[in-house]
């Protein structure tokens, strides 16, 4: 019967109430398991002992049903569970035959409390389980018997051997499972939990061997050694079930969190986290209505940014560390941020600054945490000034009369400028700023500029034949919102936005982040963190907001086949991007 960690409901209550199950069932369970192990070893049991065993039976065996109902776990293993709870209740009075119903629950505990793990955590389960179930059953033996059976048992020493066991085994776990040897270990439940495990079997040892060493206290040691125990056994049970909590923000390193809104769980993205000006973005499907702020001071909503996705907010975070509040709503939360003293780059905030912040993303999606010292504006990498040279040849060889540029006066606009001057120079092809019916558009800017550019492309030709040798746009440009705001344009690259790489970043980051579609630059970032690189030959790729298999609208796709733009592995939503030529020459 599975009792392992779930998903969260995204209720409270039905997580609350399965934890309890949880704790319950497993901790009355291992009491019982416990009993029936020491029985062998024991004279006759005194009534009290007796109805401590039925009552911790009778709450096992009705939770294990309850389970069932409740939980939806397995039915068998349910059945099978309360069967041997009992069963070992009903022959605690016949030693020789209770050990094997016992070891049988004490080994189905093991099971239930180690459920989902591997290695080295599942051994530190076992090790734990198996001897605080045994120490259960010599504490209440110990305290409720007529005496021992033979006189080579000595419950004491014994006892106190399981204590150090399992103090060790909480030293460990500390070690291998604990968040983190910082504030996160007295800050938040799995730190303290992990604390639990480690101070209460050392408090219960030296207890019992106080009362040990006073002989007249040794019933009174085991009793209130038994209450550590079982609240260390809760700690060490609820340890599975609760969520590990984030890593701590680092000043300078983009922050990815989680803020929690009305039982939702909305990721947050804070760049260049530095005092003064950061951008805080939202997915869009967190929803209309997300405010954000430094506890204390206004906040700000949410919107819109030309070229980008989702939304966005500027807000002005102090130096070191602070809350900076999140608003949906009526719902609120908080989330630490910590943004040191240093200063960000100029261009991680302003106009360039959402492209700068889903490069970040990228590198945080694959687990990378990077100070952020530069972004993609500063400087024209470049394998995207050899890109754009190679555009350029590609248009002179079809025979374009005229290139129209579209640049800004970031660092990178002006480079790409240039080289799209000098590259068209050499193939003797005009170059001009002004819209022509016989020219190539080629945007160099960044979102913002092209988003602009692009409307107006968009509406000049809605009216009149314009720019009849296509919309050509830099690599960092292949984002939906800029791909979707003309019929089809084209992108030189050095990848296949449908290959498996790019698949497996445009899902990642849409899992990581509320269904954020892919940056090329964030890819680039992605394929850094896992020592990766896009390093293909220069292809042409098209956009189209077209299905390039048409059907009715009332016609099911094939078994397995998504339209285009569907399911998360696309880079364009509703959208396609194919390869439009051979690798392109020099």
């Amino acid at each position: 019967m599975d009792h392992g960690t779930h998903v969260s409901t995204g209720s409270a209550g039905a997580d609350g109430l399965a934890l309890a199950i949880r704790l319950l069932l497993l901790s009355s369970t291992a009491l019982v398991g416990g009993a029936g192990l020491a029985r062998p070893l024991t004279g006759a049991v005194s009534r009290a002992a007796g109805l401590v065993v039925a009552v911790a039976a009778a709450v096992s065996a009705a939770l294990a049903v309850t389970s069932v109902v409740v939980l939806g776990v397995n039915v068998v293993g349910g059945v099978v569970h309360a069967l041997l709870t009992v069963a070992v209740a009903a022959l605690v009075a016949r030693p020789s035959v209770v050990r094997w119903p016992a070891s049988a629950l004490v080994l189905l505990v093991v099971l239930e409390t180690a459920h989902g793990r591997s290695g080295l955590e599942f051994m530190l389960d076992v090790v734990f389980v198996a001897g605080a179930t045994t120490w259960f059953g010599i504490a209440l033996a110990a305290t409720g018997v007529g005496g021992w059976r033979s006189e080579t048992v000595r419950p004491g020493p014994l006892v106190l051997a399981l204590g150090v066991v399992l103090t060790l085994a909480g030293v460990v776990h500390l070690v291998v499972a604990a968040p983190g040897f910082d504030r996160r270990l007295y800050t938040t439940a799995a730190g303290l939990t992990a604390l639990v495990v480690v101070v209460l079997p050392l408090v219960v040892t030296v207890v019992v061997a106080v009362s040990l060493r006073r002989r007249t206290t040794v019933v009174q040691g085991y009793r209130y050694g038994a209450v550590g125990m079982v609240a260390c056994f809760l700690a060490w049970t609820a340890g599975a079930a609760i969520p590990e909590p984030p890593e701590l923000p680092m000043p300078g390193v983009p922050l990815l969190a989680t803020a929690s809104l009305a039982g939702h769980d909305v990721p947050i993205l804070v760049s260049p986290h530095r005092p003064g000006r950061n951008l805080v973005h939202v997915p869009a499907s967190a929803g209309d209505g997300v405010s954000v702020g430094v506890e204390g001071d206004d906040s700000v909503p949410a919107v819109l940014r030309a070229g980008a996705q989702g939304a966005w907010a500027e807000v002005h975070l102090p130096p070191g560390r602070s809350d900076l509040v999140v608003r949906h709503g009526a719902a609120e939360t908080t989330v630490e941020v910590d943004t040191g003293t240093g200063a960000g780059p100029a261009s991680a905030v302003g106009s360039d600054g959402p492209e700068c912040a889903s490069a970040a993303l990228g590198g945080l999606v694959a687990g990378a945490r990077e100070v952020l010292a530069t972004c993609p504006a500063d400087a024209l990498s470049e394998p995207d000034a050899d890109a754009l040279r190679k555009l350029v040849g590609y248009l002179a060889g079809r025979g374009v009369p005229a290139i129209t540029l579209a640049a800004d006066t970031s660092a990178r606009g002006r480079q790409a400028a240039e080289v799209i001057r000098a590259a068209a120079g050499e193939s003797r092809l005009p170059v001009t700023e002004e819209q022509r019916q016989d020219a190539a558009l080629v945007v160099v800017s960044g979102w913002s500029g092209a988003s602009t550019t692009l409307t107006r492309a968009a509406a000049a030709q809605r009216e009149e034949p314009a720019y009849g040798y296509g919309v050509h746009l830099a690599p960092w440009l292949l984002t939906g919102p800029l791909a979707s705001t003309v019929a089809t344009s084209s992108v030189p690259l050095r990848f296949d936005p449908r290959a498996e790489p790019a698949v497996t970043f445009t899902v990642s980051l849409g899992n990581a982040f509320g269904g954020e579609r892919p940056s090329v630059d964030g890819y680039r970032r992605w394929l850094a963190a896992r020592g990766q690189q896009a390093d293909e030959d220069v292809r042409l790729f098209a956009t189209a907001q077209v299905n390039v298999m048409p059907m009715s609208p009332d016609m099911p796709h094939a078994p397995g086949m998504a339209g285009i733009g569907e399911g998360a592995g696309h880079w364009i939503e509703h959208g396609t991007v194919i390869p439009v030529s051979l690798p392109l020459q020099p």
